[in-house]
This record gives C-alpha cells, sequence and structure tokens, in this order.
C-alpha cells in the first residue's frame, strides 16, 4: 500500500487500530524519517486517545490511557543490546497484559525473535512518491486496501 502525505500516513494507522485489540503487538520498521511516529499518531486518533502523540526516542517508551484502548508506544532505537532491549519489552509487554493495551514498538529488530503473534508493518520510501506500507497481520490474512 502506497501513502503520499502525513494526512494519509495518519489515516491508516487510524484504520488500522479498528483491526487491533487490546494486547496487540504492532511491529513498527522502518528508515530514520519514514513517519513511524506519524503512523502511531493515526493509530492513537483510531483510539480516540486525547494526549499529543510523541517519539519515546529518549525516554524509551510513552503510556496513553485516555481511549478506547490504552497504547504503549515503545521506541527501541537507542538500545544496541539484545539482553536491553528484552528487559524493556518484557517489561512493557506486562504492562501492556495487566492494562489490556496495545503495545506499538517502533525499531523492533532486537527483540523480534522472542515477540509472539504480532502484527508487522514495514514502511519504505517508495520511488516516485510518499511510502510504502507493507502490513501483516499475526496470521497473514489481512487484506489491506
Amino acid at each position: 500500500m502506497f501513502v503520499e502525505n502525513l494526512t494519509e500516513t495518519i489515516n491508516l494507522g487510524e484504520k488500522l487500530a479498528q483491526k487491533l485489540n487490546p494486547q496487540s503487538i504492532v511491529l513498527l520498521q522502518g528508515p530514520i524519517g519514514a513517519g513511524k511516529t506519524s503512523f502511531v499518531q493515526g493509530i492513537a486518533k483510531g483510539l480516540s486517545i486525547s494526549e499529543d502523540i510523541t517519539s519515546p526516542t529518549f525516554a524509551l517508551s510513552h503510556h496513553y490511557y485516555s481511549g478506547k484502548i490504552p497504547l504503549i508506544h515503545l521506541d527501541l532505537y537507542r538500545l544496541d543490546d539484545i539482553p536491553s532491549a528484552k528487559e524493556v519489552f518484557f517489561s512493557e509487554e506486562e504492562e501492556a497484559i495487566q492494562r489490556q493495551a496495545i503495545l506499538v514498538i517502533e525499531w523492533p529488530e532486537l527483540i523480534e525473535p522472542v515477540v509472539d503473534n504480532f502484527w508487522k508493518i514495514e514502511i519504505s520510501y517508495a520511488k516516485n512518491y510518499g511510502r510504502r506500507y507493507d502490513i501483516r497481520d499475526p496470521k497473514n490474512l489481512l487484506t489491506f486496501s
């Protein structure tokens, strides 16, 4: 799927939010500046979260509880070793389970092997315009249009 601009990115995230359930895990991959946090803003909009959604790069995670389903937004960009990434992930996963929250993880490469039953969103720069989104649901059954 291709998106041309920020509005379409947010709309796509909002559309995905309607398919997520409490305890869904979303792995969000893409280069710097590809629109990962903007996509999370769309997910938050779809969950009726009223807080401003910002990148958790320095804080590692942000928690949002104002919506229909809570959202935990995790960013593992600054972590460069597997044990540290796993420790942060397992802590946030436990919180997501307790709060019945959706867990969205930017830069999940270090922890992907230990995550079960997840959505995977891969964002890349499109050749001629915008971004390309490859979206896979946990059972690889979803057709996104």
